[in-house]
């Protein structure tokens, strides 16, 4: 009977059991926890369909987004020294690294990449939430300025994607640092007249919003986005105080002129293009036509000033209308 234990059983339950299903089918949304097929999730660009909630991009998927048929040249950025500080809490800084990278594929927090965006060049740095939740080292501090150099190599815009909770406490004041030479960055690219577009995604926070997340000459963000500096409950403990409803998101500092609009993701790439077009060109779009002038009537003025009547006269003898006026014969019909 051990044959039929061994072999058939596991035979059967194998021809009409359930197949096991693939992980990553169904996503269930954070914000109103409805599933979503993955495959409806990704046409929808990880938009809810059934709140409209946005679900975080990485630094590649944000980049296909945005650049015209999602081709893009990213750029290798100088690697700075790994964990400076020997830092280790529970573990290992290097070894958080190291897992991060294996994760995402990537070598730090955050992309840089140019290419066009509706026929225009645009540098953009694009971050990764899923590294180590975006935050801000020596290395994203480096990949931003070498964003703004290439901006002003190209004579093109620079378009930063912030997706971060603040600066990388594992850098110390390293990673602070990076907050001052950001700054730097986009001045840069001010001084060479070309324009700074920041997209705030969610989230966007400390330090990341302490310095150039808050410095675009234009302020774009998604619907939803937490964007702020300290957290909320942080806050409330502070003043004691309790925050109005929606605080820190989008929609709030938008109506309290924070930031100046809020587009949803499917309408971003277009809203991004019309903006990037007005300020890099400036000028009428549309064909001008020369119209003739119409010709000058003469005034009095005119006349005073070169001394010709303003419109041709008929000339009139004084004497003949002093002879039409007065007739001799009247004396006599008297």
């Amino acid at each position: 009977m051990n044959w039929l234990k061994s072999w058939v059983r596991p035979k059967l339950r194998e021809l009409v059991g359930q197949k096991e299903i693939p992980d990553h089918l169904w996503h269930k949304c954070p914000s109103c926890e409805e599933m979503i097929f993955h495959r409806d999730l990704e046409k929808n660009l990880r938009v809810c369909q059934h709140c409209g909630h946005h679900m975080r991009l990485n630094a590649k998927k944000r980049c296909e987004l945005l650049f015209d048929d999602g081709e893009y040249t990213s750029i290798e950025l100088k690697s700075p020294i790994v964990d400076p500080l020997k830092f280790k809490d529970r573990r290992k800084y290097s070894d958080r690294l190291k897992e991060s990278q294996n994760k995402t594929g990537d070598d730090d927090a955050i992309l840089v990449a140019h290419g066009t965006m509706g026929a225009n060049k645009v540098v953009v740095a694009a971050f990764n939430f899923e590294f180590m939740g975006g935050s801000m080292g020596m290395a994203v501090g480096e990949g931003l300025l070498a964003a703004a150099r290439l901006a002003v190599m190209q004579r093109a815009p620079l378009i930063v994607v912030p997706s971060s909770g603040g600066a990388r406490m594992q850098e110390g004041i390293l990673s602070l640092m990076q907050m001052a030479r950001s700054t730097i960055a986009v001045e840069e690219v001010r001084e060479a007249g070309l324009p700074y577009i920041v997209l705030l995604t969610d989230p966007t926070t400390g330090g990341v919003s302490a310095s150039f997340a808050m410095l675009g000459d234009i302020a774009v963000s998604e619907p939803g986005a937490m964007i702020g500096f300290a957290g909320a409950r942080v806050i409330e403990q502070t003043i004691r105080q309790q925050l109005p409803e929606g605080f820190q998101r989008a929609e709030y500092l938008y109506e309290h002129g924070m930031i100046d609009m809020v587009v949803h993701r499917t309408d971003l790439r277009d809203t991004l293009i019309r903006i990037v077009g007005l300020l890099c060109n400036p000028g009428a779009s549309g064909e001008l036509v020369s119209l003739e002038p119409a010709p000058k009537k003469k005034t009095v003025s005119d006349v005073d000033e070169v001394g010709e009547d303003p419109t041709p006269a008929t000339f009139v003898d004084p004497d003949a209308i002093v002879v039409d006026a007065i007739d001799p014969n009247d004396d006599k019909k008297d």
